[in-house]
């Protein structure tokens, strides 16, 4: 469609964008040398990543890239038949079952903006005198740190398709679609220096209703318009639990600290306090603990005598005859990592032929069921579940939760390889569907249908 082509001498991306790395050419000379390095797992496509070598519990069922066919045939064992899933589609290949024969480390594409090639993950003294990898935060969630392109150019474009009478909306659809999360402030910064005017205001009063809604939660960035969600979902009367359960569960632990940071210099209040206010029982205990920011980093090891101890705990808590033990069950699924909850998952329909998430659903109930499916099915395989979750937004033809649709679009959006691996997986679950942008056509009208396919791409 013709706008999300390009006009002649103006590019939607920033001379330097993800799309024109000024790393790339370092990244290509460095893997004819050394393959990428775990913290850095977006530097090829496909779901999961494929190059690194083999680590995880379980591991994948293809040798790696650069590593010796024989050499990883020794580690795995014999080859892994696929069962139960559909054929690989475009971008997306659902997450292996487990083999007991290797295990290591297990990473999992994080939730949010790509990871960048820096910075490294940093590392931590921890209580026996070993040193940790501690994950740095996700790109537009740590410090900022200034582009190099020049934001003229699409400052100024911007500018000119809002002056005078009328906006041409699709130039404004076009830069900010796909807009690099990092670049941002840049761009903003430029456009009020050029122009002394915000650039959020004028696109405030240039666009309205979900439209208006979707290029402002843009032009807010990753780590603002979560901490802009989390307050409006706790303020007033009632509690947006959806919110809370979409924007602090299956988080990282330096995302977790600078959106409680980011909360307390805003409103001049902790996270932990104003959630608490709001919430009562077991489930302001499980946000507790989530908030306390102790989950294991996804550098720590799986191991499968733990992971055995925690299969049968969980079963002890969610199916004991003598009432369900709420806060164990919390307490290893919000204190485990991504790698190791998916082999706890595995682990656990083996041993007791019924998934676990079905086992949660059967036990609990309410705001606590949906946090418990929702840390499980993210950890078991993200991008299924996110598209799982925009096709929960979209129920039936003639009604929208449009406030749940653009939140999570514009979330996924900031990671384009992770965006492609959602449609893949949205394709094998929604057949029926067809393709996500698809969907949002038929379902949407309008510049708000514009500026949602434009970001799924």
């Amino acid at each position: 469609m013709s706008y999300l082509q390009p006009q002649a001498g103006l590019s939607p991306f920033p001379p330097h964008s993800p799309h024109q790395s000024p790393h790339l050419e370092y990244q290509r000379t460095r893997s004819e040398s050394h393959p990428p390095v775990p913290h850095s797992p977006y530097l090829q496509q496909g779901y999961p990543p494929q190059s690194y070598p083999p680590q995880g519990y379980p591991p994948e069922s293809h040798p790696p890239q650069n590593h010796p066919q024989q050499h990883y045939q020794s580690l795995q064992g014999p080859p892994i038949q696929h069962q139960g899933y559909p054929p690989y589609v475009r971008g997306y290949l659902p997450p292996q079952p487990i083999n007991q024969q290797f295990f290591g480390y297990s990473q999992q594409q994080p939730y949010g903006a790509p990871q960048a090639p820096f910075p490294a993950p940093q590392y931590e003294q921890s209580r026996n005198g070993f040193q940790t990898f501690q994950s740095p935060p996700t790109p537009g969630y740590g410090p900022e740190i200034v582009p190099l392109e020049d934001a003229t150019v699409p400052a100024d474009a911007l500018y000119n398709a809002m002056e005078g009478i009328g906006t041409r909306e699709s130039t404004v659809i076009r830069i900010l679609a796909q807009y690099p999360a990092t670049s941002i402030p840049h761009l903003k910064r430029t456009y009020e220096q050029r122009h002394q005017e915000s650039l959020e205001v004028r696109v405030s009063k240039e666009t309205s209703f979900n439209f208006k809604a979707c290029l402002l939660s843009i032009l807010r960035g990753p780590l603002a318009n979560d901490v802009k969600r989390l307050n409006q979902a706790i303020a007033g009367l009632g509690t947006d639990e959806y919110v809370l359960t979409h924007v602090l569960l299956a988080r990282s632990n330096a995302d977790i600290k600078a959106i409680k940071q980011s909360y307390f210099s805003q409103y001049g209040r902790t996270l932990e306090s104003d959630v608490k206010g709001d919430l009562s029982g077991k489930t302001e205990l499980l946000f507790s603990m989530v908030l306390s920011a102790a989950r294991q980093d996804e550098f720590a090891p799986v191991m499968p005598q733990n992971i055995d101890a925690d299969v049968a705990e969980l079963h002890r808590a969610i199916c004991s005859s003598g009432g369900k033990d709420q806060l164990t069950a919390c307490s290893i699924l919000t204190s485990r990592s991504d790698g190791q909850i998916r082999a706890i998952a595995q682990s656990y329909e083996r041993k007791y032929a019924t998934s676990l998430e079905a086992a949660i659903i059967k036990a609990f109930t309410g705001h606590m069921e949906s946090a418990l499916v929702r840390i499980v099915r993210a950890a078991s395989d993200r991008a299924m579940a996110d598209a799982m979750l925009l096709n929960e937004t979209m129920p039936t033809k003639v009604y929208t939760k449009d406030e749940h649709l653009i939140a999570g679009l514009v979330e996924m959006h900031w990671n384009r390889d992770h965006m492609e691996q959602v449609k893949g997986a949205y394709k094998v679950k929604y057949a029926k569907d067809g393709s996500l942008a698809e969907k949002v056509k038929k379902q949407l009208s309008g510049n708000y249908e514009k500026v949602l396919v434009a970001m799924i791409g």
